[in-house]
């Protein structure tokens, strides 16, 4: 019998494969209940390409929306949501002491996060922002070797390279003087860090995980879902969030990149606490260790003491279905009266982030956005290539940063409100990757930014209707291919 199915599959494959691709359409249809335009490409691919989309639906199209993947006990959830509804109530009656104009003039802001994010604000924050990767890596490094009692890092990418293997000694160093130190790394992101790499520093006592890892890494079938976040947390005192991985291009370092761009801010202040909570959380999802959260993780001080930045913490992920570093980000956008400057290498939106932007810039809201002049995933290029353009005959002005490659994940508005973080502006970092940003609410901070956004606009050329319509035929192609495949980039 065995030898009949086999001949019978070997003989007639291409129907076997359409009978599996009918029963994965009505799975997505009835089961998965997508969203009707990515319900229709994947359909499109499944009986076009047949064993193109067979594959393509196996390592990109698991729905893990349901799935309960960050664990609390009811306590914990109970004294966080203690704690957070607190805030809410002081706000809401008018008790809570705004220290800054800014903060009550974005207080409805703070609120969405809250309700809908989950997020506490913390008023006393000290930010500095780094957007060279030499200084960002040269500094988290001396908050390491400075560490005396715990470091907590993740990063989506690790490579075994001159980066990777020096933060790995370092980390194996403090490890063996008796610091507790925790490695996270998203399992395809880091997939150059293996075991043979981490034996030293498992034998000096750290511990490290990698975030979704398959039993055989080579064939890892959740190449979606990745934790795409880049967090630190030294000793509960010192927070890092941002977009810089761990490797020699970050440094500047890979002659097909040039100068890398990016941005990271590190934090002291109530809002390591946050950071930290985020990664605990991660942390037990990816290593099954019972980490409990810290004594004073629901203790908050009201008067400000390191600094006086405001900052909510925002995580959003594939396991729900909110979006809410999106939500976010629309609410900033649909909230401008004057400027938000946006930074970016991938801007593949959906339609609501495209019409809040269109919006602005029709409303006389100077919109500028920034990307990369050069691709290192070209279909993801192609497309936001013909997203901004698409928003360019809408008043929106796109600057193409010509001096290596632009990685940072930024936005800025009315000089008054901020964000920055892991999170691009398309549908990966939206639905389908966990991500992690800071929303600042510090006029000074965000002056900063801005400031730092128009030296970059230096070493730009601006997209204009001349320019784009003269594109060839070439890339007129690329464009269309690309937007067509929007839903699985």
């Amino acid at each position: 019998m065995p030898n009949e199915l086999f001949q019978y599959i070997s003989t007639h494959w291409a129907t076997v494969i359409y009978v599996i691709n009918f029963f994965i359409a009505f799975a997505i249809v009835f089961l998965e209940r997508k969203e009707p335009a990515a319900t229709l490409v994947w359909i499109s691919i499944l009986f076009l390409l047949p064993v193109v989309g067979l594959l393509f639906y196996l390592f990109f199209s698991q729905n893990i929306s349901k799935q309960k993947i960050f664990k609390m006990t009811l306590d914990e959830e109970m004294m966080l949501d203690k704690t957070l509804q607190l805030q809410v109530d002081e706000m809401k009656t008018g008790k809570y002491p705004y220290f800054k104009p800014e903060t009550y003039t974005w207080r409805d802001m703070i609120k969405l996060c809250q309700t809908y994010g989950r997020a506490y604000y913390t008023h006393d924050n000290d930010i500095t922002v780094l957007t060279d990767g030499t200084e960002m890596f040269r500094t988290l490094l001396q908050d390491i070797k400075d560490a005396k009692e715990s470091i907590n890092i993740q990063f989506f990418i690790v490579k075994n390279d001159e980066a990777g293997r020096e933060l790995i000694r370092l980390l194996t160093e403090k490890a063996k003087q008796g610091v507790e130190v925790r490695f996270l790394m998203d399992a395809v992101g880091s997939r150059e860090i293996w075991e043979r790499n981490l034996r030293k520093f498992k034998e000096a006592g750290g511990k490290h995980a990698f975030f979704f890892n398959a039993k055989l890494r080579v064939v890892n079938l959740k190449l979606n879902y990745r934790n795409h976040r880049k967090l630190a947390v030294i000793d509960g005192q010192i927070g890092y969030i941002g977009g810089f991985n761990i490797a020699r291009e970050y440094l500047g370092k890979k002659k097909k990149f040039g100068y890398w761009r990016d941005t990271h801010i590190r934090i002291m202040g109530g809002s390591v606490r946050d950071i930290n909570t985020r990664f605990i959380l991660d942390w037990r999802s990816a290593s099954k260790e019972d980490m409990p959260f810290p004594k004073d993780q629901y203790y908050r001080e009201r008067k400000p003491k390191t600094g006086s930045s405001g900052v909510q913490i925002v995580s959003s992920g594939p396991d729900a279905l909110k979006e809410q570093v999106k939500r976010g980000y629309m609410k900033m956008i649909t909230s401008a009266m004057k400027n938000v400057y946006i930074q970016t290498p991938y801007f593949v939106p959906d339609k609501s982030i495209s019409e809040s932007l269109k919006m602005a810039a029709q409303s006389g809201v100077d919109v500028r956005i920034m990307i990369p002049c050069m691709p290192d995933h070209m279909f993801v290029y192609w497309a936001t290539y013909a997203y901004v353009a698409d928003l360019m005959y809408s008043g929106c002005r796109i600057f193409i940063y010509n001096n290596g490659f632009l990685h940072a994940k930024t936005m800025t508005v009315d000089d008054q409100i901020a964000t920055v973080g892991s999170a691009n502006f398309d549908i990966r970092s939206f639905k389908l990757n966990f991500e992690a940003n800071a929303f600042i609410y510090d006029s000074s901070v965000t002056r900063k930014m801005e400031n730092i956004f128009e030296d970059d606009m230096k070493y730009c050329y601006e997209l204009t209707p001349k320019l784009y319509e003269h594109r060839g035929l070439i890339i007129k192609c690329k464009e269309s291919i690309s937007r067509l495949l929007t839903e699985l980039l």
